[in-house]
């Protein structure tokens, strides 16, 4: 009878050990998210004023301007509902989109000898580093979440304690961000 008490307590105390250990990786997965939410709000933030400050000079370039705010327009709102897949999706969007804007952009000396077009530039390519380094952190703290949920003795009780695994931010393979952007540069 004793020995079956302190099984119990052993087994009962691993399960706390587990359920804490997992708890503390989720809540990092959900602050890395945070994170990218923080460099991504930064971005949506930038992009009206790179637009309007480039608009008068790319008046050929109608189309791309409103891919990239139609393109900010969807990450937004994305943002908004939390669902990961939906906001990796729009937000590969609006990474081509500001992309090909870029791209474009070196076509005109007038927007490259501007000092704010290329203020916002700089800002918006530091920001884009900035979503690069955030992603790979929350890539790397999912994968030390799942893992934990995967492997021995932790995988008899994840399930039972109500954790799944986080998605990874990847590319969907037919996300548009897989593409290299086309870019004529023919004037």
């Amino acid at each position: 009878m004793a020995i079956a008490i302190i099984v119990l307590v052993v087994v009962g105390l691993g399960v706390v050990v587990v359920f804490n250990n997992l708890v503390g990786l989720r809540n990092q997965v959900l602050n890395a998210f945070r994170q990218i939410d923080v460099q991504l709000k930064r971005r949506h933030d930038l992009i009206p004023n790179l637009v309007e400050s480039v608009k008068g000079e790319m008046k050929f370039e109608k189309e791309t301007l409103e891919r990239v705010i139609q393109a900010r327009t969807a990450a937004v709102s994305a943002g908004q509902g939390g669902n990961m897949a939906d906001v990796m999706a729009k937000e590969g969007m609006l990474t081509q989109a500001l992309g090909r804007l870029m791209a474009i952009s070196e076509n005109y000396p007038n927007l490259k000898a501007n000092e704010s077009v290329r203020t916002l530039m700089e800002e918006l390519t530091h920001t884009e580093n900035q979503i690069g380094f955030s992603r790979q952190f929350y890539n790397d703290v999912v994968t030390k979440f799942n893992t934990k949920q995967q492997v021995f003795p932790t995988n008899l009780f994840a399930a039972m304690l109500g954790f799944s695994p986080s998605a990874l931010w990847e590319l969907p393979a037919d996300s548009p961000e897989r593409e290299n952007p086309k870019v004529n540069l023919a004037v």
